[in-house]
């Protein structure tokens, strides 16, 4: 495995050619990655799984025209095709006025902060293995339990670097560690599946294996004989595992590329109070051991911490170079790149606060709704915001959880839905996107 300083060499070469050769300006951004996991289904070992890949995305610019390519071939000779390639490829490219890196005063210039990323103990195959077996003895020792789709553990490194013909070079290093269970409860007919899963940038911060399993045949079970739900206007309340992805339609809708497409249903409500005014949603993209954590974005600005909505509202659009140029707004540090192409939009470890009750009392005045544990399908329309989901769950009967409940659909506007938001205070800070428990009334819900 490569380190930073090798791959931003490599970057720095490669844009040093691209330069020699007619570009006006370029970038390289170069990608290393390793992994191994070991699975186990019921005792016994299933898989060793080990992989390592390598790759180098260019991009050139020639005035407004420019291209992007990429490859996993570090010869000098690979090198001078890809650059080659790149230039023919730009000389034909349509113009675009909003092209361009991001501008020299802008670039992270500062020390890079301690973020904490990598894990360097190590992590072999057979203490993979104890912990994936762990998680899955622990899953098939809850009563019910039937079967199992089988226990997991990871272990991942990675490098990334970026430079650009600017002056900006750095990369940094990263660790994953994971584990997971899956399991079946029931027989027959009855049968259902649930998981768990946990994943931290240390292995010191995952919590025990035999917690993963646990609570993974504690939801399968949890499923069993499942109902429905009669239909009707009804307060749901989602658990913090899809909660998430609520803010995640949010934010997709605050991308400023989004935005630029007229593919947002923020646009025109960008200064109005949309939220109660007590939610806050926040990124932090330096949180040490942060599972989304970075210095710098893909073009190069440093990352900030930042508040996304307060005071009922959105602080505006997240912007890479282009979309800030085709919106005349600021550059706000949410470049995102993957090993080739054009930059994108993406925020780093967000999080909705947690509210003031618990998720007992935010449920304790409904009389008849929906907890949501799963949902299902695409049925978002990022345009409109008209929402639509297979969801299932548990009923709300008295402010109690009651027996589980399946094929549901629910359905909403997401303007009226992030109105609605109400959030309890059991926030966990482990995903890239963590909120707590949240309740929406007035959504439409259909039983089967």
């Amino acid at each position: 495995m490569i380190d930073s300083d090798t791959a931003l060499s490599r970057c720095e070469d490669l844009i040093a050619m691209a330069r020699r050769m007619g570009a006006d300006a370029a970038d390289a951004v170069m990608r290393a990655d390793a992994s191994e996991g070991v699975e186990i289904r019921l005792g016994k070992l299933e898989s060793v799984d080990r992989s390592e890949s390598e790759s180098i995305g260019l991009r050139v610019f020639m005035g407004q025209r420019s291209a992007s390519i990429h490859t996993s071939d570090f010869s000098p000779e690979a090198f001078e095709a890809l650059a080659e390639r790149a230039l023919a490829m730009a000389r034909i490219a349509p113009e675009d006025p909003y092209a361009g890196l991001a501008p020299q005063d802008r670039l992270f210039s500062g020390e890079m902060p301690d973020l904490d990323l990598f894990d360097a103990r190590e992590c072999p195959p057979e203490q993979l293995r104890e912990r994936a077996l762990e998680a899955e003895d622990a899953a098939r020792s809850v009563p019910g339990v039937t079967n199992s789709n089988g226990g997991g553990a990871s272990r991942s490194h990675s490098v990334v670097a970026l430079a650009t013909s600017t002056g900006f070079a750095r990369g940094y290093e990263g660790s994953g560690h994971a584990i997971s269970a899956s399991v079946v409860a029931g027989e027959g007919g009855r049968m259902q599946t649930d998981s768990h899963f946990r994943s931290a940038r240390h292995a010191a911060d995952l919590p025990d294996p035999t917690e993963i399993g646990a609570e993974a045949g504690r939801r399968a079970v949890a499923r069993l004989d499942p109902g429905t739900v009669r239909s009707g206007r009804i307060p749901v309340v989602f658990d913090p595992r899809v909660g998430g992805s609520l803010v995640g339609h949010i934010l997709s809708a605050m991308s400023g590329s989004a935005v630029a497409r007229k593919a947002s249903f923020l646009i025109g409500h960008e200064d109005e109070e949309l939220f109660a005014p007590a939610i806050r949603i926040l990124e932090d993209p330096l949180l040490v051991r942060g599972p989304r954590s970075r210095p710098f974005d893909g073009e190069g600005l440093e990352c900030t911490p930042r508040a996304l909505v307060e005071n009922g509202r959105i602080f505006g659009w997240m912007t890479n170079r282009a979309s800030a140029r085709q919106l005349d707004r600021p550059m706000t540090g949410h470049a995102a790149r993957g090993g080739g192409g054009a930059p994108g939009v993406s925020p780093s470890n967000v999080y909705m606060e947690a509210g003031a009750v618990s998720p007992a009392d935010l449920m304790a005045d409904i009389s008849e709704g929906l907890y949501v544990t799963h949902l299902f399908g695409q049925g978002v329309n990022l345009v409109t915001g008209d929402y639509s989901r297979g969801a299932s769950g548990f009923r709300i009967v008295n402010g109690e959880i009651a027996g589980p409940v399946a094929e549901i659909t629910v359905a909403g506007n997401l303007l009226d839905m992030i109105r609605a938001l109400v959030p309890a205070d059991d926030l966990e800070r482990f995903r890239a996107l963590d909120v707590p428990t949240v309740r929406v009334d007035g959504m439409t819900v259909a039983g089967s």
